[in-house]
C-alpha cells in the first residue's frame, strides 16, 4: 500500500514539468507568428487561446490565480477560471505573452510563461504595481533588502560577490518612474541594463549572470509578474522581495478582497511562491537566456526552460515540431 501512493505522486510531478513545457511552447509558437506585426492585442489573444487549449489537455484540477485579468476583463484564462480535465488541485500563475509590446515590435526577451503550485501556495496578487528587488543563487541569505537604498543594496551585492560596485550590473525597466533609481545606481558606479518591457525575463536573468550579464534587478513592475518571477527564483535558489503598491483606497479594497491583510507587507520569495513549484518559459523572440521560435522548412524550433523547486532541477528543452503541428 505504501508503494502505490508515493511513487505515483512523484511520477505525476515529473510528467507535469514536461507537460508545462508543451503548454508554453504552444503559446510561444502562436505568438511568434505575430512577431513584428505591430498588433499587441492579436499576439496576446492567439497566445492565450493556445495556452488555454493545452492547459485543458492536462490531468489537473487547475485554478488560475494570476492570469489575464478578472472575468469581466478577460474571456479566457481569467482569475478564477478552472482548467484541466481532473487530477491534483493546483493553482496556476501564467502570462501567455510576457512582453506583448516586445513581440509586436520583434524585440528581445518576449516569453510565454507559466507556474504551477499546490492549491493555496501562490500569492493571490491583484493586478497592481509591485516594488521588486531580486538576485540569483549563490548569495548569503539577507543580501538584499527592499527597505534599503539602491546604493546600500549595490554595496551589499558587491561585497557578497567579492567585487567592486562598478562590476555589478543592474537591470531596470526604462520608465520615468525609475528616473531617481537610475540616477542613484549610476552615481554609485554600477552599470545598468535598461529594458523596455518584460520584467519576468529581467528578474530571471539574475539567475545566470555569467550568461546574461545581470546581477541584480530593481524597480517597479506588475504584481502578477512578480509572483511568476518569484516562482522561477524558487526553483533556482535566488532571492527576491516585493511590496504591493496600494496607493489608492480602491486598490487597497481590491487587495483586501483577494486576502491581502497587510497592505505594506514586504513579501519574500518564499511567501509569494510556496511549496513545490513548477515553472516553465519558452522564448517567443530571441533573448539573453532563451532563443525565440524559429520557423524553418523542416520544422518549428522552440527553446524552453522547465524547472521544479523541490528538486532544484532545471531542464533546457530544444524542441523540433512538425510544420503541421496545430499550436
Amino acid at each position: 500500500m505504501v508503494m502505490s501512493s508515493h511513487p505515483k505522486a512523484a511520477h505525476l510531478d515529473r510528467m507535469l514539468t514536461m507537460e508545462m513545457a508543451r503548454v508554453v511552447e504552444a503559446a510561444a509558437v502562436a505568438a511568434a507568428r505575430e512577431r513584428g506585426q505591430g498588433d499587441e492585442k492579436k499576439a496576446d489573444q492567439v497566445a492565450v487561446d493556445a495556452m488555454r487549449r493545452e492547459l485543458n489537455n492536462l490531468p489537473i484540477s487547475g485554478r488560475i490565480v494570476i492570469g489575464e485579468g478578472e472575468r469581466d476583463e478577460a474571456p479566457m484564462l481569467y482569475i478564477g477560471e478552472e482548467v484541466g480535465y481532473g487530477g491534483p488541485e493546483v493553482d496556476i500563475a501564467l502570462d501567455p505573452l510576457e512582453g506583448t509590446t516586445i513581440c509586436a515590435k520583434n524585440q528581445p526577451n518576449s516569453l510565454a510563461v507559466i507556474a504551477i503550485a499546490e492549491r493555496g501556495k501562490l500569492l493571490y496578487a491583484p493586478d497592481v504595481y509591485m516594488d521588486k528587488i531580486a538576485i540569483g543563487p549563490g548569495y548569503p541569505a539577507g543580501t538584499i533588502n527592499i527597505d534599503a537604498s539602491p546604493t546600500e543594496n549595490l554595496n551589499a551585492v558587491a561585497k557578497a560577490k567579492g567585487c567592486k560596485v562598478s562590476e555589478v550590473s543592474t537591470c531596470v525597466m526604462d520608465r520615468t518612474r525609475h528616473t531617481k533609481l537610475i540616477e542613484e545606481v549610476r552615481a554609485a558606479g554600477a552599470a545598468i541594463r535598461l529594458i523596455g518591457d518584460g520584467d519576468v525575463a529581467g528578474i530571471i536573468h539574475t539567475t545566470d549572470p555569467d550568461e546574461t550579464g545581470i546581477d541584480l534587478y530593481m524597480g517597479i513592475g506588475g504584481a502578477p509578474e512578480g509572483v511568476l518571477a518569484a516562482a522561477a527564483l524558487r526553483c533556482t535558489g535566488g532571492q527576491m522581495q516585493g511590496r504591493l503598491i496600494l496607493d489608492t483606497p480602491e486598490k487597497e479594497a481590491r487587495a483586501a478582497k483577494m486576502g491581502v491583510s497587510e497592505p505594506n507587507k514586504a513579501y519574500t520569495m518564499d511567501e509569494m511562491a510556496q511549496g513545490d513549484v513548477l515553472f516553465a518559459a519558452c522564448g517567443v523572440t530571441d533573448g539573453n537566456m532563451l532563443r525565440g521560435v524559429k520557423f524553418a522548412n523542416d520544422g518549428i524550433y522552440t527553446h524552453t526552460v522547465a524547472m521544479r523547486s523541490s528538486t532544484g532541477t532545471i531542464r533546457w528543452v530544444d524542441g523540433k515540431h512538425a510544420v503541421s503541428s496545430k499550436f
